[in-house]
C-alpha cells in the first residue's frame, strides 16, 4: 500500500467562457465548472518565444509550488495544476478574480484608499512571514474584487528567501519607478518590496490626487531610496497602521453593542479547528449577516445561531448546543457595521478575531472514506 501511486484517469471537462489576458509566457482564460457551478482562471504556460519554453518552465513549476503554499484572503488561491514536462507546457487552475486593478478601482472609489491600502499591506505581510518574495509589483498585479478586497495575483518571479532573508533580484524587468539603492548590489529582500509597495501607492495617490489618504508619514517612510532609512518591514508597516487607527474613538453604545455581540459570539463557540481561517473584509460580513437578520426578524433568539458563527469562522469549528443568541443583538452589531468608517469596521473585526484566536483549537477528524477510493 505505502508509495502506491494513485491514478485519477477520468476526464474533468470545463466550459470556455473567454480569455482573459496574454503575458510573456503564456494566456490566461476564464473556465467553468457545470458540476458545482464555479469559474476558475486557467493559467496556460506557453511562452510567445517557444524557444524560452524550456529555459523558464522551472519557474512555472515554481510559481505553482509558492501558490500552494499560500492561504490568505488578500492573495490568488490556486485549487490545482497539470504539468507536461515532456512539451515544456502545464495549467495553473486559479480562483477567478472578478474585479479589476488597483489603480481602476482607485480612480473610480477614491474613497476607498486607506482599506485597499491596509489590506494590501496585510497580504505582502502574510508573504513576508512564510518568507516568500513577490518581486513584481504592480498595478496590474494587485486586483480589487466587486467586494473591494485586495487579490494579489502573478507569482511568475516570486521566490522563497535564503536564510539570511536576502535575494539576488536576478530579474530584468520593466520597472516602472526609481529603483532602491540595493539594487545597485544585486540585492532584493523584503525592505526592497517595501519600497515598491509605498512606490505604487505614491503613484497612484499623486495621480489621482487623492486628498483622504492618512498614512502619509508611513508612506514616506517605505518610499525612501536607502534602505537603512527605510521602515525594515510589512510587520512594521501593519502596526504603524494600527497606531494610526487607534486614534478612531468609539462611543460608550458602540463599544456597548461591540461587546454583546462578541459576548454571544465567543459563548456559541468551543473550539475551532487548527486549520479554520476567518472571512473578511467587514462589508462582505454585514451583508450575510443582513440576509440572516432578515429570515429571522420576527424571533426573539436565533433559531440556530450557528449561522452567525458561519459568518466569521472558515472552517470547522464545535459549538455550545445550549448557547442562544438575541435576534436585536444581531440587528444592533449590523447598524454598527453599516453605520461606521471603514477604519471601524476592520479594527471591529480585528477584536473579533482576537476573541476567536482565543478560543482552544482541535484537529478536524478525518471522515471515514468510500470502499471505492483506491487509498
Amino acid at each position: 500500500m505505502d508509495n502506491q501511486v494513485i491514478k485519477f484517469v477520468r476526464q474533468k471537462d470545463f466550459v470556455l467562457e473567454k480569455r482573459l489576458g496574454q503575458g510573456a509566457t503564456g494566456n490566461t482564460v476564464l473556465l467553468h465548472d457545470p458540476v458545482i457551478n464555479e469559474r476558475f482562471a486557467c493559467k496556460k504556460y506557453e511562452p510567445a518565444n517557444p524557444a524560452h519554453a524550456s529555459q523558464f518552465f522551472d519557474a512555472f513549476v515554481r510559481e505553482i509550488k509558492l501558490l500552494h503554499l499560500i492561504n490568505h484572503p488578500n492573495i490568488v488561491r490556486v485549487f490545482n495544476y497539470h504539468l507536461f514536462p515532456k512539451q515544456n507546457t502545464g495549467y495553473i487552475l486559479m480562483e477567478y478574480v472578478s474585479g479589476m486593478d488597483i489603480g481602476t478601482h482607485l480612480l473610480i472609489s477614491q474613497d476607498d484608499i486607506n482599506d485597499i491600502f491596509t489590506q494590501t499591506i496585510d497580504g505582502f505581510a502574510y508573504l513576508e512571514k512564510n518568507g516568500i518574495l513577490h518581486r513584481d509589483i504592480r498595478e496590474s498585479n494587485i486586483l480589487v474584487t466587486s467586494d473591494n478586497v485586495v487579490k494579489i495575483i502573478d507569482f511568475g518571479f516570486g521566490k522563497r528567501t535564503t536564510s539570511d532573508g536576502n535575494y539576488n533580484k536576478s530579474i530584468s524587468l520593466n520597472w516602472w519607478c526609481d529603483l532602491p539603492s540595493e539594487f545597485k548590489n544585486s540585492l532584493y529582500d523584503f525592505r526592497t518590496e517595501v519600497y515598491f509597495v509605498g512606490k505604487l501607492f505614491e503613484k497612484i495617490i499623486s495621480e489621482l490626487q487623492i486628498e483622504s489618504f492618512k498614512h502619509g508619514d508611513l508612506l514616506d517612510r517605505m518610499c525612501r531610496i536607502e534602505p537603512e532609512g527605510r521602515i525594515g518591514s510589512f510587520s512594521e508597516a501593519k502596526s504603524a497602521i494600527l497606531d494610526t487607527d487607534f486614534g478612531t474613538d468609539f462611543s460608550d453604545d458602540e463599544r456597548q453593542v461591540y461587546r454583546e455581540f462578541a459576548d454571544g459570539l465567543s459563548n456559541l463557540l468551543r473550539s475551532i479547528e487548527n486549520d479554520a481561517k476567518y472571512y473578511s473584509p467587514a462589508s462582505v460580513i454585514a451583508t450575510k449577516l443582513e440576509e440572516i437578520y432578515r429570515k429571522v426578524m420576527l424571533e426573539n433568539f436565533l433559531p440556530d445561531p450557528t449561522v452567525v458563527s458561519s459568518c466569521f469562522v472558515n472552517g470547522a469549528y464545535r459549538y455550545s448546543t445550549n448557547a442562544y443568541f438575541e435576534v436585536d443583538v444581531l440587528k444592533n452589531f449590523i447598524a454598527l457595521l453599516r453605520k461606521t468608517s471603514r477604519e471601524k469596521q476592520e479594527i471591529i473585526l480585528a477584536n473579533l478575531h482576537s476573541r476567536l484566536d482565543a478560543k482552544p483549537r482541535h484537529t478536524q477528524t478525518p471522515p471515514e472514506m468510500d470502499d471505492d477510493i483506491p487509498f
